[in-house]
């Protein structure tokens, strides 16, 4: 991401530009390499989007999102998922109060502006279900009463691949609100050297108290608001709904993106492109995001899935099969 813009826009997202540069430089305090990580994660924020983090234990999967959060003056919330957590223990519950007789609405944590959610696959289905309401319209009801969550509001959530062992799979509709599911794997060994020098030279300091806030909520909901203007041509839109249609027909997919992917598609483009500095998408913004939107909202033939093969595989063939607009 380049902090200047080296041309004029018809928006002003100079700021957007630098506040993404701030927040890179924070988190690279602590974080060595994940680029492309840091990224998605900034465009999800952008495009008002949830994020499913997938990877194996010791990746820094909830440090990049704690991370994130300290990186923005908001209220933050962690929720660690266990088998025996309840959708109360998420939402909250009625409590009565013996002073005024009557029962008070007690909030549960999910009521704050990011939300970390740990290892989401190891609550039951019940649990998880308590999270479609307010991931996908940004409120929750309880006993018959509506209640409005604060913007900017985000669900960061993380997943272990292969641990299996007491954890519940998500189901589709649950995946599906999340923009994008995002893999980070292992750092390469001149990575990893870097990780280990630079926590000789911490010593014992704590990692989260390198970072400090450099925006605030309201500057995040603004920033929502101006990448919903950036624009995209029409070849592009046809071109995003092009990639989605043929996920549909393909011979390796039993299922393939709804038109909820389309928009997934079109909302992360235009965020990645503001916070490139620019108003108008190109084809590399929307091919940067297509498969962190798909991989999780696609599944594969039990052929293909006997064979091992990803998702992110054939997302790409169909990627790579159909014309980029000039």
């Amino acid at each position: 991401m380049n902090e200047q813009v080296p041309f004029e826009n018809r928006l002003p997202l100079d700021e957007l530009n630098h506040a993404a540069y701030r927040i890179r430089n924070e988190i690279n305090k602590v974080i060595v390499g994940q680029e492309k990580v840091l990224d998605l994660l900034l465009t999800a924020v952008i495009a008002n989007g949830h994020v499913l983090i997938e990877g194996v234990p010791g990746v820094a999967k909830t440090m990049m999102a704690k991370l994130i959060s300290k990186s923005i003056s908001s209220d933050f919330s962690r929720i660690q998922f266990t088998p025996d957590l309840m959708p109360t223990d998420v939402l909250g519950t009625m409590v009565y109060n013996s002073g005024k007789s009557e029962f008070e609405f007690n909030k549960g944590p999910i009521f704050s502006n990011l939300v970390l959610i740990d290892e989401i696959n190891r609550a039951p289905a019940k649990t998880q279900a308590a999270l479609f309401e307010v991931m996908e319209e940004r409120q929750v009801t309880v006993d018959g009463t509506t209640r409005k969550m604060d913007a900017p509001f985000l669900v960061f959530a993380t997943q272990n691949p292969v641990e299996h062992e007491g954890t519940y799979r998500l189901p589709e509709a649950q995946l599906d609100r999340f923009l994008f599911k995002i893999q980070i794997d292992y750092p390469n060994l001149d990575q990893e050297v870097n990780i280990l020098s630079n926590a000789q030279e911490r010593k014992d300091k704590d990692e989260l108290s390198l970072i400090g806030p450099v925006i605030s909520g309201e500057d995040i909901t603004k920033y929502q608001e101006m990448a919903s203007k950036v624009i995209v041509e029409e070849d592009l839109l046809r071109y995003i709904a092009q990639i989605v249609d043929k996920t549909r027909s393909s011979n390796s997919l039993f299922l393939g993106g709804s038109p909820r992917a389309s928009l997934a598609i079109l909302n992360a483009s235009k965020a990645f492109a503001a916070l490139e500095g620019r108003d108008f998408v190109t084809p590399d913004d929307i091919k940067m995001v297509l498969v962190p939107v798909l991989c999780h909202r696609v599944i594969l033939t039990p052929e293909k899935e006997m064979e091992g093969v990803k998702p992110e595989v054939i997302i790409q063939q169909i990627i790579d099969s159909i014309e980029v607009p000039r």
